[in-house]
């Protein structure tokens, strides 16, 4: 029991200690507002070789996605209003 209580004081007290001596290699602007460019990445990122050059046809694939969800469920909903059955497969809705 001693051994045990004083091998959970030295973990406690270590805890403590490097708490104390961590370094994170920021100057803050303000609290919280700590994020600093690392060394040789620009700290703008528009103009240089780092900005991705994101293409609208693939950044609109995840809305194309939500729209087809959208419309689906729409058919399921109007589907059971109108019969009362629930059917998730779209296809085998009746037109």
């Amino acid at each position: 029991m001693k051994k045990a209580l004083t091998t959970l004081t030295f973990t406690a007290a270590m805890g403590v200690a490097s708490a104390g001596f961590a370094y994170d290699g920021t100057n803050c602007k303000a609290p919280g507002n700590c994020w600093e460019p690392k060394p040789g990445y620009p700290a703008k990122i528009a103009g240089t070789k780092y900005d991705p050059k994101h293409n609208p046809k693939e950044l609109n694939k995840q809305q194309q996605s939500i729209d087809a969800m959208e419309a689906r469920n729409a058919k399921r909903v109007a589907h059971f209003k109108k019969t009362g059955k629930w059917i998730y497969n779209v296809k085998k809705i009746p037109k």
